[in-house]
């Protein structure tokens, strides 16, 4: 079954029926027509569950009941064993990758994430990402089942709609969020109610943000550390250290300059995708993924590092660095990185001296792009395909440093 219900609690209710049922859940990342079909021919059997009246995704649709049946008998008992879904990355062939979720691992890991997070009984979770996406699925729904947390059904996104979600449910009070929400939430000056602990992962958290975070709204802020493969696998608390805090029971090792993650309650032995720095005991520094590395005339750089710096300058809104194009980069011969940025009330030429005095000339944007806004999806992620797109459409001011 694709769980394709927008409300989290009908989500869950889907997620139940599946298992007591012993049927599997698809999460894929994203619905479009050809992951659909790729979705299709992995489980020919595949129904989609859904909570909209007029739901465009091309597969036999089971619509949520408008009323709710009365609960009868047990809870069910679910085997540990049991697979409960296929969650999907997308592969450098751009096929979704399926990765099995077994219950028991999965109850395993955010029980350890409850207490990680010294989460007290009884929290009201509110979440900003969508129960589809592992965060999602691990921190705003299994985190509440396993823990008997209560979850908040809808996924607010603006800053005022946040406060108001929080206000609407008791103390104790969870967010759960990505950086670019918070970024905003900060940005647009809002009063949260009090909220007992904010959580953030999808993308490493600015101290400096983190910092403002827990002064301005007298909380404590958790970062979680983890991918699609592994489910969430480290935590830390970044206004107080730099070091990430793995699960116990997981190990990382190196293999030349490879990361492999395994044990606890990972499925298989998993390479990850980011640049860890292992530190003993269980510890470790994250320095960016992979595939961010940037290397110019000599130098490196992050994708990550250069991001930090380009968003720190006031008066930027927003903005992304990515690598430039093959075709560009094989015009010189030497590799390039360009840059989006949201930043109304600046111009080229103030962006670029504040770069310069924060990053090596080198790692200057060519192009620097400026638009309207940027192509994040529903965890404010932003993938590199997007950038480029926006790009190679964009028309408005730009500067060749």
């Amino acid at each position: 079954m694709l769980n394709a219900c927008a409300d989290r609690y009908r989500f869950a209710v889907g997620l139940g029926a599946c298992l007591a049922r012993g049927q599997v859940s698809l999460l894929p990342s994203t619905h479009t027509p050809e992951v659909i079909r790729q979705l299709r021919a992995f489980a020919p059997d595949v129904v989609c569950l859904t909570d909209e009246a007029a739901c465009p995704i091309a597969l036999p649709q089971v619509g949520y009941p408008a009323t709710a049946a009365q609960a009868v008998g047990a809870v069910p008992q679910v085997d540990p064993e049991q697979l409960v879904a296929y969650v999907f990355t997308s592969g450098s062939t751009g096929a979704p990758v399926p990765h099995r979720k077994s219950w028991g691992r999965l109850n395993a890991c955010v029980r350890e994430e409850s207490l990680r997070l010294g989460l007290p009984g009884g929290c009201a979770i509110v979440a900003t990402v969508p129960p589809q996406h592992m965060y999602g699925f691990e921190s705003s729904v299994l985190l509440a089942l396993a823990n008997g947390h209560a979850l908040c059904a809808e996924r607010p996104f603006y800053p005022a709609d946040i406060a108001a979600a929080l206000t609407r449910v008791p103390r104790p009070r969870v967010l759960v969020s990505t950086p670019v929400h918070l970024r905003a939430l900060v940005a647009a000056g809002i009063q949260l109610p009090h909220t007992d602990l904010i959580v953030s992962s999808t993308a490493p958290l600015a101290q400096q943000l983190a910092v403002e975070i827990e002064q301005r709204f007298a909380t404590r802020l958790v970062e979680i550390y983890g991918s699609t493969e592994t489910g969430e696998i480290a935590a830390r608390r970044p206004t107080q250290e730099a070091h990430w805090q793995l699960w116990p029971g997981v190990t990382l090792s190196q293999r030349g300059e490879e990361t492999w993650a395994q044990g606890g309650h990972i499925e298989e032995p998993t390479r990850m995708s980011d640049v860890l720095e292992l530190a003993g005991a269980g510890r470790f520094l994250l320095h960016g993924r992979v595939a961010d590395l940037v290397n110019i005339a000599g130098k490196r750089s992050s994708l990550a590092y250069l991001n930090h710096q380009l968003n720190s300058i006031p008066g930027v809104l927003d903005g992304a660095f990515f690598h430039c194009d093959e075709a560009r980069t094989s015009q010189t011969g030497v590799a390039r990185v360009a840059a989006c940025v949201v930043a109304p009330d600046l111009d080229a030429a103030r962006v670029l001296a504040a770069l310069r005095d924060r990053v090596d000339p080198v790692f200057l944007p060519r192009p620097l792009l400026f638009v309207a806004r940027l192509p994040r999806n529903a965890t404010g992620k932003l993938p590199h395909e997007a950038l480029r797109a926006l790009a190679a459409s964009h028309s408005g001011p730009a500067t060749v440093a």
